[in-house]
């Protein structure tokens, strides 16, 4: 009985050892994801350096160069919803731009700015309306996780990248032109070994360098 009691104890040590384990780490998680700082944003969106401007993706240049490549994106300003080879394009373009990839915990099937999703809107806003990024376009590209259908969760994407894009606009005195939504569906996931993970309903904002914006606000 001695010997049976003096291994039970030990075990339940280890289960509650791992259970805190688990939960810090849990906590230390979220808590690296909301350390994201205006800073931070403003660091990773910053434009290259004088001479180390690249015009965009030559996969979508063709004989118009950089001119062609604002034409087109001038044609997305105040849309909330591309067409399949727009967004094609677009992601070719901004492949090779400064990018932020921000966990914004939308709630499942929602594109409500809530609470838990507040902080983190609020320093992408307040990193958008810095002097450091003013003249130019940033794309809003919303993302969601792997459940439900193609076509219903393109429309959700879309849905949360405007809901970011409009509560910015709103709040901060970014013009509506100089930020671009667009919504990639469950067609980008974060975390691909887990399609429903909370980590793929996100936003992800891209700053178009080199393309001037329609206001220099």
């Amino acid at each position: 009985m001695t010997e049976s009691l003096g291994t039970a104890l030990p075990r339940k040590a280890r289960a509650a050892w791992l259970t805190g384990f688990f939960l810090l780490a849990s906590v230390a998680g979220a808590q690296a994801q909301s350390a994201v700082s205006e800073a931070d944003i403003v660091k990773a969106l910053a434009p290259p350096t004088m001479g180390q401007t690249r015009s965009l993706s030559t996969s979508v240049r063709g004989d118009g160069g950089v001119s062609e490549d604002r034409s087109f994106l001038d044609s997305l300003r105040n849309r909330a919803s591309l067409t399949s080879s727009e967004r094609t394009k677009l992601a070719a373009a901004s492949a090779d731009k400064p990018s932020i990839d921000l966990e914004i915990p939308f709630d499942y099937n929602s594109a409500k700015i809530g609470a838990k999703a507040l902080p983190m809107v609020k320093s992408l806003g307040a990193a958008l309306a810095r002097p450091e990024l003013k003249g130019n376009t940033f794309l809003i590209v919303g993302h969601t996780d792997g459940k439900g259908g193609d076509q219903a969760n393109q429309t959700l994407s879309e849905r949360r990248a405007e809901a970011v894009k409009e509560y910015i606009v709103q709040n901060y005195g970014v013009p509506a032109a100089n930020l671009v939504s667009v919504g990639y569906g469950k067609t980008q996931l974060k975390d691909s070994a887990n399609p429903t993970a909370p980590a793929n309903r996100r936003v992800t904002t891209i700053n178009m360098s080199g393309v001037k914006s329609a206001s220099r606000y």
